[in-house]
């Protein structure tokens, strides 16, 4: 049958259950948010003292930091009530998600009362974290069976793109189809095909990989901060690292998942990984809980001076002292490679104590989960993806092994007396070298079952993602920068691999040159990228060295060269679609601003921030919001607030906090551009934008010379503004150069009266304002400041 969502009731509005619900919002769903009445209401006809718990809860994940909520307007999508008054209203909702307290009793005795008012025929599961899926069924209709499985989303929702579904024997096979594809097209969502064991995948491979990192420590003498320093970045994992991200998601989860495997897994040849040590215990009798406690493994402390400091644990003595800034010979020399898996090899060569841990880390790691196949899943692939996706991993286990070569680890291993299951030799022995391999553009990986290799996408959705890399082999053309490939259906797709996906002279050669390949025999190009993010904008550090040594002209042929090339991209002869994801900031917002069409991720936080190193956007951003902002002018109101608003976004750097939000900003284009809300889609549904594009009888824009300027009429009332803000203590005078520079050119120069203008007159009041900030001594200190930080720039 076909099945749509409409509207979802999610029963429970603790942390997971409220940003469930949020995201649910988010993503257009009509939402019903059930909770208990609480305790001093029960006697109560007061229908705000009944909902008090969930209204609550509601609005606790609503202020909460990062927002659960794509946009602020999603929360008129949730409806709130309670259990006893409001359950009734399940009837009219096609999924009903139970995400009560992690207790079986509590869990059964709830579905007892939905399957009271549940529609026959209507989706039901759970988001419990490790209860078996098979014992909730007891007792329950055979329509409540056929219909429910484990969904189990992890925290926070929005921002991690795991879900894991768990069905139970008794599933009906089309609902786990739907929920594979629905989670992934609509939740964006790395759907994961768990079978019912204790912990399911992500959280069984995750918090085996901490108890043996314990082990790990007691055995090398290591301390918290030497093993945070090892396992973060550097690997590929996440700042948290370990025991930082143990202390956020909370020290007494992590210990109860362990015993759970423990106690539940007697054939797990790993099991003693598991017992925790006395240290451990001696924490949690503590409460020493992590963030939710106020100390774990860290403790934050004020100094003397009321500053803000943060202590580490000792292991040994379970006593805090001031964190350490340890180094490691092994790490020093791999933190200058770019490329993650050349700086694995590098890593786990060295020969110093850093190697030594690398070795037995990923050593423990393999044979781990080589035996967990086919126990938890029958596909490697599956670890991978629900590492990656629920742990932030930005490699999985098994795509690490394939790194550093199986065969020869394998061999490494059982020197060093780690046991490899037996379907691993099987494949070496069978010829093949690796788990992964790459054929006309798809990702295949080795499957234990069948001895041979199986799509990594669910079956009839191979071409719905796109990975680059995975086209190497149609390489059309590249520099040291960038490298343009044929996506197949004659769509080049172009993507660079600069740190930080900087834009240079090297990536503006590479959407130059892709563009005129374009033009020569293809229908169109995609740019976008794998990297953690699209990009940090412009390249900072060439800036700052042209300005030091006064290198004016040139400045001036790289900020030319940048206009034109985003001006290529919005007038060339075939159409360029743009597909950013999370930062795409300054110049890769100028970019995405200049495409016939944007397919952000959305998770994407895009905006014009170079005000932030005392600059304005001179790739064409500035330009394009004067032209943009001369469209929505209306007779009805004033010209200049449609212009006074694009103004103070600049002015301000403001930055979208996800694609939605980018509509509301004006860089984003209502009916026009459209969010993928699944990453892994995004370059496959730009391709196919450019093929819709160009079948629809694409042409070339004409340039435009009819946008409207307002001159002195509202340049006046901008500097009135400025002037005010610094009188106020709220800007610099350097703040105040900046700003008065862009309502210049903003409002067209100082033209007596409103004119129409060409796109390139305000180019060139662009770039001169740019060239001519570059010069003040402000603005040099804060490039520096942010080459030394590291970061992207930011206001």
């Amino acid at each position: 049958m076909k099945r749509t969502i409409r509207k979802a009731a999610v029963l429970g509005s603790g942390v997971m259950g409220s940003r469930i619900a949020c995201h649910f919002a988010g993503i257009g769903l009509q939402v019903l948010l059930l909770d208990i009445v609480p305790k001093e209401a029960e006697g109560s006809s007061d229908k705000v003292a009944r909902n008090k718990l969930v209204n609550d809860a509601l609005q606790s994940a609503v202020k909460s930091n990062p927002s659960p909520l794509y946009h602020k307007e999603a929360l008129r999508r949730i409806e709130t009530g309670n259990f006893d008054d409001d359950l009734h209203r399940i009837s009219d909702c096609d999924w009903v998600i139970e995400v009560v307290v992690e207790r079986l009793d509590i869990k059964r005795s709830l579905f007892d009362k939905v399957e009271q008012h549940r529609r026959k025929g209507t989706l039901i599961t759970s988001n419990t974290s490790g209860i078996p899926i098979h014992l909730m069924t007891e007792g329950r209709s055979d329509d409540f069976r056929k219909h429910f499985c484990g969904t189990h989303f992890f925290n926070p929702p929005r921002y991690l793109r795991l879900l894991e579904i768990i069905p139970t024997p008794e599933t009906d096979p089309s609902v786990v189809d739907f929920f594979m594809h629905y989670g992934d097209l609509f939740l964006g969502k790395t759907t994961v095909l768990c079978k019912d064991t204790p912990a399911f995948i992500a959280n069984r491979i995750g918090v085996y990989g901490m108890m043996a990192i314990f082990r790990l420590v007691e055995r090398m003498g290591l301390g918290i901060d030497e093993v945070d320093a090892l396992t973060g970045p550097i690997i590929g994992r996440p700042k948290s690292a370990t025991f930082r991200t143990a202390d956020v998601v909370g020290i007494d989860t992590m210990v109860k998942v362990a015993r759970g495997v423990y106690d539940n897994c007697p054939d797990d040849e790993a099991r003693e990984s598991f017992t925790i040590p006395a240290w451990l215990d001696k924490m949690v009798a503590q409460n020493w809980l992590g963030d939710k406690t106020g100390q774990g493994f860290f403790k934050k402390t004020r100094g003397a001076g009321g500053e803000k400091e943060i202590f580490t644990l000792d292991l040994s003595t379970l006593e805090y002292g001031p964190r350490k800034k340890p180094k490691f010979g092994t790490v020093e020399a791999a933190k200058p490679i770019e490329d993650l898996k050349e700086r694995l090899k590098a890593l786990c060569t060295g020969m110093d104590k850093a190697g030594d841990f690398y070795r037995h880390f990923h050593y423990g790691l393999f044979s781990y989960i080589s035996h967990r196949i086919p126990e938890i899943t029958d596909e490697p692939f599956r670890v991978d993806d629900a590492m990656m996706a629920g742990f932030g991993w930005e490699i999985g286990a098994f795509e690490s092994w394939d790194v550093l070569g199986v065969a020869k680890t394998v061999e490494s291993m059982k020197k060093a007396g780690y046991s490899v299951s037996p379907w691993v030799e099987a494949m070496l022995a069978a010829g093949h070298k690796a788990f992964y391999k790459v054929e006309g553009g798809k990702r295949l990986c080795y499957s234990p079952a069948t001895g041979g290799y199986v799509g990594t996408a669910a079956p009839g959705q191979e071409s719905a993602f796109i990975v680059m890399r995975n086209f190497e082999g149609s390489t059309v053309w590249k520099n040291a920068a960038a490298r343009a490939y044929h996506l197949g259906d004659d769509v080049l797709g172009l993507e660079w691999y600069t740190k930080m996906g900087s834009i240079g002279g090297e990536v503006l050669e590479g959407i130059q040159h892709t563009i005129s390949l374009a033009e020569e025999k293809y229908r169109g190009v995609v740019i976008a990228n794998e990297g953690p993010n699209f990009s940090a904008g412009a390249n900072v550090a060439m800036i700052f060295m042209l300005s030091i040594e006064q290198e004016w002209d040139e400045m001036e042929m790289a900020i030319r060269m940048f206009q034109n090339t985003m001006t290529r991209a919005r007038y060339s002869s075939v159409p360029v679609v743009v597909a950013p994801h999370g930062l795409s900031l300054g110049g890769a917002c100028e970019l995405s601003l200049h495409a016939d069409k944007v397919c952000p991720a959305a998770e994407t936080y895009i905006g014009l921030v170079e005000v932030g190193i005392g600059v304005i956007p001179g790739g064409g951003g500035t330009k394009e919001f004067v032209l943009r902002a001369a469209d929505e002018m209306h007779d009805d109101e004033p010209e200049t607030i449609t212009l006074k608003n694009r103004f103070l976004s600049i002015a301000t750097a403001k930055v979208a906090t996800s694609a939605q939000e980018a509509f509301g900003l004006g860089i984003l284009r209502k009916g026009l551009d459209e969010v993928v809300y699944n990453q892994g889609r995004r370059i496959a549904e730009a391709r196919k934008s450019v093929i819709e594009l160009q079948e629809a009888g694409y042409v070339t824009p004409v340039r435009r010379k009819d946008i409207k300027v307002l001159g002195k009429s509202a340049l006046g009332a901008l500097y009135a503004g400025i002037h005010g803000m610094v009188l106020a203590g709220y800007a610099t005078e350097h703040d105040s150069t900046v700003a008065r520079k862009l309502a210049y050119v903003m409002c067209g120069g100082d033209l007596s009266e409103p004119t129409l203008v060409s796109e390139q007159y305000l180019l060139d009041l662009e770039r001169e304002a740019f060239l001519s900030l570059c010069g003040e001594k402000k603005t040099l200190e804060r490039i520096q400041s942010v080459l030394k930080s590291g970061k992207p720039v930011r206001n």
